[in-house]
């Protein structure tokens, strides 16, 4: 048998190809939407792949499943959780397909798997228990847990109800992950744990960045799991402390629930003229998504413009900070065009339509173009301006954070959520925005500024601050 895991970094998210080399067949879990990279990695080993399952109805990318049951590749999916879990476009569908049930078996060359179901991140999640039979092997060797084990946590439940807006699903959805632990302890300690996220994924609040684990392991150290001396102790502290997850969650939720479009291949970018950034600058019906970094955005950019640092935040600002089906535009270097494009892809944002390099930018400059700037200070300079007054202070941290220690008078709005509560920042004075290190507090005042409000990023630690001794009721910033 053969196992790898792929890792898609901005996401932290994991697929996992499993092949038969005897019979030359694989599958692949929980694919993201531009498949050809699963095409090749299994040429490579020379593989085919016959099959692709998914864990659940994912809420922070598009599943790649619709892909390859488009090429007639059989699909697996979860029939788990009643009428309303269920995966609409497989119903009655041409599709080669099968919905499973808790207890289901399938084969993949010499490879059993066997469904389990595992509700809680959400009510149709189901797990796999691989199977080795091509080796002789009677018992599984690994479980794919998708979101439901993590190393070093569990898939939270919340995400339906705070990014998805289904009131009152959040505490049932705990106590049915606490039945689904109590299960996942009789199982042997020998299994590998291969779950569908590491660090860095909203899908819990304090993943491993180990990428597999045991259940034994798990059992001993995973907090979460401690967490589970009795249902209540466990549904307390699964809900607390749980990141504020990104509003484009709700929107993977529901396409691929009713079915992602169809791509059939990463499209090409066209690389346009410097000219064009001339009647792109300034507009609000499209976006300009700026990938440099954050010093040479605030130094000079186009107008209008968003700063989307081409790392692992490149996703949750770009699903967060545009309206659905805005125009993309891109400023990015020519050999990470393909990069860019792809993980919009894997968020829904189809709709990219060319992209300009850095030399670009310098070159509409040289011609007359004009950029605008944000000026950044220090915590220092900060406090100076808190205590003067006349100025918003923004905290763009997450609420766990901003209830440890806060700048007296800041308003506390985490920078993914910052869209969706715009309104609630004050349009008539300045605004200070601040976050840990400068980094998210940076393309918060990106999108700030494209909204028409003054901005001024505080580029430095949050460690740094220090309340002045003058009383702060003399402040005057804005709660």
């Amino acid at each position: 048998m053969l196992v790898r895991q792929i890792l898609d970094s901005k996401l932290a998210q994991y697929a996992y190809l499993i092949g038969c080399p005897r019979t030359g067949e694989a599958i692949v879990f929980d694919p993201e939407r531009d498949i050809d990279r699963y095409l090749d990695l299994a040429a490579q080993h020379k593989l085919r792949i016959v099959a692709a399952a998914d864990t659940h109805i994912h809420a922070d990318y598009v599943s790649g499943l619709r892909e390859f049951a488009e090429r007639g590749v059989k699909v697996y999916a979860s029939d788990e959780g009643g009428v309303d879990w269920r995966y609409e476009w497989l119903l009655n569908s041409a599709y080669d397909h099968v919905l499973l049930t808790d207890g289901d078996q399938f084969q993949v060359g010499n490879i059993r798997f066997t469904t389990v179901h595992t509700p809680g991140h959400t009510p149709e999640h189901v797990s796999y228990l691989v199977t080795d039979l091509g080796a002789g092997a009677t018992e599984p060797i690994g479980m794919i847990t998708g979101d439901f084990v993590f190393v070093g946590d569990l898939g939270r439940p919340d995400l339906l109800e705070q990014a998805a807006g289904m009131a009152g699903t959040q505490e049932p959805g705990a106590r049915q992950l606490y039945t689904s632990v109590e299960a996942f302890k009789s199982l042997p300690p020998y299994i590998q744990v291969w779950p569908a996220h590491g660090a860095g994924s909203a899908c819990g609040k304090s993943l491993g960045d180990i990428p597999s684990s045991t259940i034994g392991y798990e059992l001993r150290t995973n907090p979460a799991i401690h967490a589970s001396a009795s249902e209540q102790e466990f549904v307390e502290y699964i809900l607390s402390g749980q990141p504020e997850p990104p509003p484009y969650f709700a929107r993977m939720k529901r396409d691929n629930r009713i079915g992602p479009k169809v791509l059939r291949g990463v499209p090409k970018l066209p690389h346009l003229d410097a000219e064009n950034l001339g009647s792109l600058a300034g507009r609000a019906d499209i976006a300009i998504l700026d990938t440099r970094d954050r010093k040479a955005f605030l130094a000079g950019h186009v107008p209008g413009a968003i700063l989307a640092e081409l790392d692992y935040q490149f996703v949750n600002i770009a699903g967060s900070f545009l309206d659905e089906g805005t125009p993309v535009y891109l400023i990015v270097d020519d050999a990470r065009v393909d990069e860019a494009v792809r993980a919009l892809l894997r968020i829904g944002i189809d709709d990219v339509r060319g992209y300009l390099t850095p030399a670009d930018l310098a070159s509409w400059v040289a011609h007359g173009g004009t950029l605008g700037s944000i000026p950044s200070i220090d915590m220092a300079e900060l406090e100076r301006r808190r205590l003067q007054g006349g100025v918003t202070i923004l905290d763009t941290r997450g609420k766990v954070d901003y209830d440890v220690r806060h700048v007296p008078g800041a308003l506390n709005v985490a920078h993914t959520r910052l869209l969706v509560r715009l309104a609630e920042v004050p349009k008539h004075q300045p605004v200070l925005v601040h976050c840990n290190s400068g980094a998210r507090s940076a393309h918060a005042v990106s999108l700030l500024a494209r909204h028409g409000y003054d901005v001024t990023n505080v580029a430095d630690l949050m460690a740094n601050y220090r309340e002045s001794a003058t009383a702060s009721s003399n402040n005057g910033a804005s709660a």
